[in-house]
């Protein structure tokens, strides 16, 4: 009875996420393999329709794709929770190999296509930048977006979508402070999700903060353009300007 919805329900969602069709036959496979398991017969309902998810995450992960738990939870409405449980149990019975994947591995995925790499003619030439150099310091504004809570629960594409574009602001900002978000992805290639603009703004804020902490930038009237031509110090400093700032912070509540 679950079979013939429950694999649909695996193509539809394989379809919404554009997936390759090869990941939506190995989803399948999954899901037709987890149905005969005995450990799945008398589970609920419920745990039996997340199981096609839980297949097609199993999937994406094999294959470094960049899909995450939330995302995949928010198209079934779904609690994360019980999703992570059928997940564990799909793992361990069909005794499945999945890599760990790390904020790194996506960033690296969703740059793969970036056009800003080499040289073109829809590309200024001072918006040109070495892939490594881009990677390195997009890698360094991802740790600080987790040290300071920018990145749980969310969606991460459009994290490392702002990540990426002040990172590439900030290796030469003379001639790419002026570009705005939208057209930095429009030249690169990149999808603009709408969150990407609130997750840069609280990247901007969080700069901001740190910036406050450094005796030698206090003497700047810093805004959310100039702050990212400092970019590189604040990631050097990152750890103890973090302490600096959350203390300040708790002491404000402290107060109010």
């Amino acid at each position: 009875q679950c079979l013939v919805p429950g694999i649909r329900r695996v193509q539809d969602l394989c379809k919404v996420l554009q997936l390759p069709a090869v990941f939506e036959e190995t989803a399948v496979s999954y899901f037709q393999r987890a149905l005969q398991h005995p450990s799945f017969h008398l589970v609920s309902l419920e745990k039996k329709e997340l199981l096609g998810g839980c297949c097609v995450f199993v999937t994406c992960r094999q294959h470094n794709w960049p899909l995450t738990m939330g995302t995949i939870c928010s198209l079934l409405y779904a609690k994360q929770e019980l999703f992570a449980s059928v997940y564990l149990s799909l793992q361990k019975e069909l005794q499945l190999s999945v890599p760990a994947l790390s904020l790194g591995d996506l960033l690296r995925t969703h740059l793969d296509s970036c056009r800003l790499f080499q040289p073109s003619p829809d590309v200024p030439a001072a918006f040109v930048e070495d892939k490594e150099k881009l990677l390195s310091r997009a890698l360094q504004v991802l740790e600080l977006a987790g040290d300071t809570w920018l990145v749980t629960g969310r969606h991460p594409v459009p994290v490392l979508t702002a990540a990426a574009f002040l990172s590439w602001q900030s290796l030469r900002p003379g001639p790419r402070l002026p570009c705005a978000l939208r057209r930095f992805c429009r030249l690169a290639g990149l999808a603009l999700a709408p969150p990407a603009h609130l997750r840069l703004k609280e990247l901007l804020d969080v700069l901001l903060a740190m910036a406050s902490r450094l005796a030698w930038l206090k003497m700047f009237e810093l805004d959310k353009k100039t702050v990212v031509k400092h970019l590189g110090e604040l990631l050097q400093h990152r750890v103890f300007l973090l302490k600096q700032a959350f203390c300040a912070q708790g002491e404000e509540r402290g107060a109010a």
